[in-house]
């Protein structure tokens, strides 16, 4: 399994302050740029939207701020 793999995309259930793995995998994708972000570098998601984002950038782009 090589890193662009669909296979290696996780599911998960964000929650506040942390997530549950719901599907293993190595990484989920930004919602706002489509860039995989690997899941020991996962800072940033919406719990209410369940998506995450790569950076605090694309987060205040996602939430209007």
């Amino acid at each position: 399994m090589n890193a662009h793999d669909p296979a290696s995309m996780a599911q998960l259930h964000y929650g506040d302050g942390d997530f549950v793995v719901l599907k293993p995998g190595r990484y989920v994708l930004c919602a706002v740029t489509g860039r995989q972000v690997p899941l020991d570098a996962l800072r940033y998601w919406s719990i209410e939207r369940q998506e995450a984002y790569a950076g605090p950038e694309e987060f205040r782009k996602a939430n209007g701020a």
